[in-house]
C-alpha cells in the first residue's frame, strides 16, 4: 500500500469515526448532577477525585471535600486545597487506617460524624461538587448504612455532582452511579520495598 493509499484509508476511517461520535454527542442533550464512583485496588482513586476538584475550581465552582479514613497524617492535597478557603470546604474526618486504629467503636463514631458533615454539604445548593474520599471503604466495613447514604445522596440539589472514591465499592453504590471507573493494580512500588513518597502517595 502506498503512502497516498494509507492516508486515504486513514481519512475514511476517521470520517466514519467522527460521524459516530457526532451522532452520540447530539443524543447526549441532558444535564444533571452526576454520581461518580472511582474504585478498584489500583493506585489513583483519590488522585482522580482531586483532579476533578481542581477542574471544578478552574470553572469557578464551589466544592466540598470530606476525607474518611485518612486522618492520622497530612497529605499534599489537603495542604494545597486549603489554600482556597472561599471555594473549598475541606473536612478530614478519619482517624487513620483501620488497621492502625484497631477500635471498631471509634471508627464507627468517626464515620457517623463524617456523614453528618456530608449531609450538610449535600443539602447546600451553593456547593457544586462534593468529594467523598474513601467512603467506599467505610461502607465496605459497614460503619455506615449504604441505603441511608444513597438516600441522602439522591436527595441532593439536582445539579450537584458527587464523587465517591475508595476500593471495594458496594454493588448498590455502583448500581446507583452514573459513571464508574475501576482502577486495576498492575504493579506498585510498595511491594518492592519502597515507602510512600511525598507528591505521589502523600
Amino acid at each position: 500500500m502506498t503512502d497516498t493509499e494509507k492516508s486515504q484509508r486513514h481519512e475514511k476511517r476517521m470520517k466514519r469515526h467522527k460521524e459516530v461520535v457526532d451522532a452520540k454527542t447530539q443524543q447526549a442533550d441532558k444535564d444533571k448532577g452526576l454520581l461518580l464512583v472511582i474504585t478498584g485496588n489500583g493506585k489513583g482513586k483519590s488522585s482522580s477525585g482531586f483532579g476533578m476538584i481542581a477542574r471544578a475550581l478552574g470553572h469557578e465552582m464551589k466544592v466540598g471535600i470530606v476525607q474518611f479514613i485518612k486522618g492520622a497524617f497530612s497529605t499534599g492535597e489537603e495542604s494545597f486545597f486549603r489554600r482556597f478557603p472561599n471555594e473549598v470546604e475541606y473536612h478530614v474526618m478519619g482517624d487513620g487506617f483501620t488497621w492502625d486504629t484497631q477500635n471498631l467503636d471509634q471508627d464507627i463514631a468517626s464515620a457517623e460524624a463524617g456523614w453528618e458533615v456530608c449531609k450538610r454539604l449535600l443539602s447546600d445548593p451553593t456547593i457544586d461538587v462534593v468529594l467523598l474520599d474513601e467512603l467506599n471503604i467505610v461502607l465496605k466495613m459497614k460503619y455506615l448504612n449504604t441505603d441511608t447514604i444513597l438516600a441522602d445522596i439522591a436527595a441532593r440539589p439536582a445539579m450537584q455532582h458527587v464523587i465517591i472514591t475508595g476500593r471495594g465499592a458496594p454493588e448498590a453504590i455502583i448500581e446507583a452511579a452514573d459513571t464508574v471507573s475501576r482502577i486495576d493494580d498492575v504493579k506498585h512500588a510498595f511491594r518492592a520495598g519502597i515507602r510512600a513518597q511525598k507528591g505521589i502517595e502523600l
